[in-house]
């Protein structure tokens, strides 16, 4: 009778505990060039420039069992600013733009993560760039997971958002069509 007893609280503890999930936290893959923080901006209402940055970290979590828990930090080092033009790059970097050496780095940390039935995403959270503050959305989809051949586990996602650049104390005259920047974020994290 104690056995049968016995067996049955283990058997309900460990039904309780596997249903409690924890989020798994994962690092994003810069080392091995698998995330990227890529940019474009209208030049003068005429063409697309593009860039990206080179140098950024950060990691995220999250479960399965609910999504909506996700959170995500990034920590980005404007300096590594790169349009493929070493001049225009040097201008991005300087009071004009980026003011790198006022504002070394730009941050995001999420404030939700809404993972919809129809396979959308929607991220907020707060984006600290040129000293300034304010809150943006990204459209996000989640790529995959699963393990790799080295022995880890992986999971990506990739988003969008548009920021206006006014709304950072970014006020250089690109003409009409270049007041905002559009951001695509490709993240792939490796599991801790």
């Amino acid at each position: 009778m104690k056995i049968k007893i016995l067996s049955t609280t283990l058997l309900a503890a460990t039904i309780v505990l596997s249903s409690q999930v924890v989020a798994e936290t994962y690092d994003l893959d810069t080392k091995g060039a698998h995330a990227s923080i890529q940019f474009r901006i209208q030049h003068l209402g005429y063409s697309w420039l593009q860039g990206r940055f080179n140098t950024f970290g950060g990691s995220f979590e999250y479960d399965e069992q609910d999504p909506d828990s996700a959170s995500v930090q990034v920590e980005i080092d404007t300096a590594s600013i790169d349009s493929n033009h070493a001049r225009r790059d040097k201008h991005l970097r300087s009071k004009d733009f980026l003011n790198v050496s006022e504002y070394p780095k730009a941050y995001f940390e999420s404030t939700s993560f809404n993972e919809n039935s129809d396979g959308t995403t929607i991220l907020t959270g707060d984006l600290t760039l040129h000293g300034v503050t304010n809150p943006v959305t990204i459209n996000v989809e989640h790529i995959g997971h699963g393990s790799d051949p080295w022995g880890g586990y992986r999971r990506g996602f990739e988003g969008t958002t548009r920021i206006s650049l006014k709304d950072y104390d970014i006020n250089y005259n690109l003409g009409p069509k270049s007041k905002e920047v559009e951001l695509s974020l490709s993240i792939e994290g490796i599991r801790r």
